[in-house]
């Protein structure tokens, strides 16, 4: 059954009265929702627990953004007229539960998204830091550094998805839009993660699918994940994290690392045809090099923060190709951001980011994509934040047929996000 954004909204609001106590207790090993939870990438892991019974936290996060974006291309496909309007207000449904000391699920439903305006799980993953559900004390000694995931969720690949807007959750992102290459998705599997003394160590394996099904079964495959890092505050006013990741698959039906996010872009309807919707047409803005059958991702992501001032890094090359060509193809994509928060805990910030991608299209054409953000925000609390946003992103080395050729677009995004 369809539910309204308005009854999404009613929905989120009488789970969260009721579960108000429930949302003031501790959780463990948990990255905050709210402001808190900025520059977090990992969960924490802390060998001392909090658990008493079973605790149950609802909760959610909406988001809304004005867009005057306006768009140009070279003429050869015409683009759809748009102006200056709001977009489809979106709401996620968060629901974290202790199950047991050291256990802990989490379960997303996009309440409303600009692809499904209808409610739908995102997904879920069970959480384990101790193993005292097997036996008291079981392994104890590795598991004070030791977590591990499993579910059909997000899978950690790099670090630019921990600071990404996932649908109404938008409060950890700086700016309005994600990067370029838009690296998400979400596949069964597991993840084993060691952190100690600031080195943090994860290996993964994932089905490869975003769809579950068990049709076409010799068309099925494997996708293996790894990071190696290292993430220490070094003094009161200096942190410094540097870390490589890869993500691979051999051979599946489709890979959806650069498609998956259902969620959609920020960027409605721009360097769309004529007849182009917002639900059906959601990925405005984002390039995917489609690398359908085969992939070999890395991305390398350093983050330094001095006092107020931070940076964030990303280099990735995907190199791969779908089963009718005959050669394997790379894509690049390089990103960096400066970031200033300044006020009273940091409650204001202003910044900057270049992103830009190089590949190799399957038709031989060598493309090129640039954007550059300018954004501003203020927390009114560290549940509310409002964002503001200039964005400016041209299409070069398209062939004269594509709705890309001298393609551009820029504007102002306004964005409030609430999350608690």
């Amino acid at each position: 059954m369809k539910t309204t954004f308005k009854t999404s909204v009613i929905i989120m609001a009488l789970l969260g009265f009721i579960n108000l106590n429930a949302q003031n207790r501790n959780l463990d090993n948990y990255r905050q929702p709210d402001q808190r939870g900025i520059n977090v990438f990992e969960a924490p892991k802390d060998s001392v627990s909090t658990f008493d019974n079973v605790k149950v936290r609802i909760g959610g996060q909406s988001s809304l953004q004005f867009q005057a974006l306006s768009h140009e291309n070279s003429g050869a496909v015409e683009l759809k007229e748009i102006g200056n309007n709001f977009n489809l207000a979106t709401a996620n449904l968060d629901i974290d539960v202790a199950l047991f000391d050291g256990v802990r699920m989490h379960l997303r439903t996009y309440l409303s998204s600009r692809h499904h305006p209808e409610p739908y799980v995102k997904g879920g993953y069970i959480q384990v830091d101790r193993l005292d559900f097997v036996e008291e004390g079981f392994l104890s000694e590795f598991m004070k550094y030791a977590t591990l995931k499993i579910g059909h969720m997000e899978n950690n690949y790099g670090d630019a998805h921990f600071r990404r807007s996932d649908n109404a959750q938008a409060i950890y992102n700086p700016f309005v839009g994600n990067l370029i290459m838009d690296a998400f998705t979400t596949e069964v599997g597991a993840e084993l993660y060691y952190q100690r003394n600031g080195f943090l160590g994860m290996v993964g394996f994932t089905n490869g699918k975003l769809n579950q099904d068990v049709a076409n079964p010799d068309t099925g495959g494997a996708s293996f994940l790894a990071k190696l890092g290292y993430d220490k505050q070094v003094n009161d006013n200096l942190r410094l994290r540097l870390t490589g990741s890869l993500y691979n698959t051999g051979a599946v039906r489709n890979s959806y690392l650069y498609s998956a996010d259902r969620a959609g872009s920020r960027y409605y309807l721009v360097l769309e045809d004529v007849d182009a919707s917002a639900g059906s047409n959601f990925r405005s803005g984002r390039y995917n090099p489609s690398l359908r059958n085969k992939i070999t991702a890395i991305m390398f992501n350093p983050f330094v923060k001095y006092k107020g001032l931070e940076f964030f890094g990303t280099f990735e090359s995907a190199t791969g190709r779908a089963n009718t060509e005959t050669d394997d193809r790379t894509a690049k994509q390089y990103a960096g951001e400066l970031i200033y928060r300044f006020g009273q805990n940091e409650k204001f910030y202003i910044g900057g980011r270049y992103n830009m991608v190089d590949a190799e299209e399957a038709n031989g054409d060598d493309i090129e994509i640039s954007r550059f953000n300018l954004a501003a925000g203020w927390f009114l609390t560290k549940n509310v934040l409002a964002k503001f946003e200039y964005v400016a992103q041209k299409h070069d080395g398209y062939n004269a047929t594509s709705i890309f050729n001298d393609g551009k677009f820029d504007g102002i995004m306004l964005e409030t996000v609430i999350s608690f």
